[in-house]
């Protein structure tokens, strides 16, 4: 079986489960994804599903793209990813795959892109203290002292700098579904997960160990 699909985070809201708790949930589009390619190991090497989320319209298709979706029904996708499988003969191209992989209170594992937030300073990256605001200062925001005096006369390599903030490929382990929505293709999953609304995110079955 498939250990994973592809979605897309549509926010999040609230519910309450049978025993009259409130938990709160993120809803996502879970499919539908399709079987784009099938590879073997006679073939590539390894066992393992290529599936196609978000149809992509023909006219934004290149030719090597036509012709990779040609064989599985000619439709494109956005998004491509892979997937191991045990035994890749139960899957044909073109296969459509549905939140129906998951079942309510089982685990999973949910993939995403965080907020990208720009170029940030070290309160904002790292959540450094400022420096007074009284008396004169002009130390508030700055990071201060970095250097290390007259040896090793550099600054330490993983030293928290201002920079890049966000936009890092984040997995939030151990999950809970809560509801699986089948119509609609959503997947009710307690907690928040990584990324913005309409953020792409993977989700996988967890080991039986939960790891």
């Amino acid at each position: 079986m498939i250990k994973g699909m592809l979605g897309k985070k549509l926010g999040m809201t609230s519910l309450f489960t049978s025993d009259g708790t409130l938990v709160p949930v993120t809803v996502i589009e879970a499919g539908p994804c399709r079987v784009t390619q099938i590879k073997t190991v006679e073939t590539d090497g390894y066992n393992a599903i290529q599936i196609g989320f978000y149809p992509k319209k023909e006219t934004k298709l290149n030719k090597p793209e036509k012709g990779h979706f040609q064989k599985s029904g000619g439709t494109g996708f956005f998004y491509l990813r892979e997937f191991s499988v045990e035994d890749p003969n139960v899957y044909e191209l073109g296969q459509e795959i549905g939140p129906d992989l998951f079942q309510v209170g089982e685990r999973v594992h949910v993939t995403g892109r965080t907020k990208g937030r720009g170029f940030s300073g070290t309160i904002k990256r790292h959540g450094f203290h400022r420096g007074p605001k009284t008396h004169g200062s002009h130390n508030q925001r700055p990071p201060g002292s970095i250097g290390c005096s007259a040896w090793p006369s550099r600054v330490i390599k993983g030293r928290k700098l201002p920079g890049r903030f966000g936009n890092e490929r984040r997995t939030i382990q151990n999950l809970e579904v809560v509801d699986v929505r089948v119509d609609d293709h959503l997947l009710l999953i307690k907690g928040a997960v990584p990324g913005p609304v309409r953020g792409l995110v993977e989700i996988k079955k967890t080991h039986p160990a939960g790891k």
